[in-house]
């Protein structure tokens, strides 16, 4: 069911996207920017060479308390959440009891604080949580924080910007968190973002949101980045995006995904269903997630049928589009294991015709995250 306007939530930045000239569309269940004046390349390219803004307060935002809640978090998730240390951030899987996966997300362990934070994505928040709160009944309290915004800085700039108005935060480096002041207003600041660029997510009240966008856009170096380009620098980042390249039919060994996995928890297998994970860590699976490359200049969408060069359909694709720094055509899928090396030849059968292209490694354009 498509979303009116007037059934779509809004988020804190509402106004200053307007006010920024964004065209808006339906996403999630909110009202968000897709793209502003400059256009989707030009956000694109800004991103990569400068610091690109995002509104992400459409994700889903929660604290999870108890005697052990990163014990309790282990349940549903296969990643090491208790040897997660104080002050870093990690990615997990949010594991049905199939074992495929019901949400991707990001978990973090504040120094000195007991409770983890957590981060959902906006379209699955709902059911994320109340899955959470049921299988942890007891165990551990979840608390969504419907009042927090959250903010994305991106690009290589990212930190000269954010250490003008928040001093010292310069001194993260990837997957670190703390708690700081960005231009006065409490956050908590991590060094991570989904566009394979150096950059900062903060998390803030609210009411002071659109004051720390607005000075963060004061900033010469800044522009307001909309959907459109966030999703073409995911994809060339090799990231997944939930709903497209992962979902409740996909699990963690199909997508690609099994570095999400903590060695601990390998040897343990106590996370949901993990006889199976490893089954298929040892013995192979049918389909594995791939980097596509098409040739020429015609960009292969979701859906696009892939072919082995006898005609036989062997998989599809997930997500695809026209990488703007790469400057070609870029995508990835699922595709029959036996053709998952990189550099296998294929074909992508577009509107009936078959287009060659070749599997690929990802990223498509280099990951620039500050390690150390």
């Amino acid at each position: 069911m498509t979303d009116t306007h007037q059934d779509l939530r809004r988020t804190p930045l509402h106004a200053l996207h307007l006010e920024l000239g964004a065209k808006m569309v339906p996403f999630a269940g909110y009202e968000m920017p897709v793209q502003y004046p400059a256009g989707i390349l030009k956000e694109h390219l800004h991103t990569r060479a400068s610091a690109g803004l995002f509104d992400v307060s459409h994700m889903g935002q929660a604290f999870l308390s108890g005697t052990d809640p990163a014990g309790a978090l282990e349940r549903l998730t296969p990643a090491d959440v208790r040897g997660l240390k104080d002050g870093m951030q990690r990615y997990g899987l949010l594991l049905n009891d199939r074992g495929t996966i019901i949400d991707d997300f990001m978990f973090t362990k504040l120094a000195g604080e007991t409770d983890l934070y957590l981060v959902v994505n906006g379209a699955t928040k709902e059911g994320d949580f109340r899955y959470i709160s049921e299988k942890l009944k007891g165990i551990a309290t979840l608390t969504p924080r419907p009042d927090r915004a959250l903010l994305a800085l991106q690009g290589p700039k990212a930190g000269d910007v954010l250490e003008k108005i928040s001093p010292g935060i310069g001194r993260l480096v990837f997957m670190q968190v703390t708690r700081a002041e960005v231009a006065g207003a409490p956050a908590i600041v991590s060094r991570s973002g989904y566009t394979g660029e150096d950059g900062f997510e903060i998390s803030l009240d609210g009411r002071d949101a659109e004051r720390v966008a607005r000075a963060l856009l004061a900033d010469p170096a800044v522009l307001p980045i909309g959907l459109g380009a966030r999703d073409s620098l995911r994809l060339e980042a090799g990231l997944c995006l939930y709903g497209h390249d992962i979902d409740e039919t996909t699990d963690p060994v199909e997508a690609n995904l099994v570095w999400s996995i903590g060695k601990r928890r390998k040897e343990a297998r106590d996370f949901p269903a993990a006889q199976k994970i490893m089954d298929e860590i040892a013995g192979g699976v049918a389909r594995k997630r791939v980097g596509i490359l098409p040739d020429g200049k015609a960009p292969a969408r979701e859906g696009t049928e892939i072919a082995d060069k006898n005609g036989r359909i062997i998989g599809r694709i997930t997500s695809g589009g026209f990488g703007p720094s790469a400057n070609r055509p870029v995508a990835m899928g699922y595709i029959d294991s036996r053709f998952a090396k990189d550099g296998t030849e294929i074909d992508l059968i577009v509107r009936g015709k078959a287009m060659p292209a070749r599997v690929a490694p990802m990223p498509f354009v280099p990951h620039r995250y500050k390690r150390g």
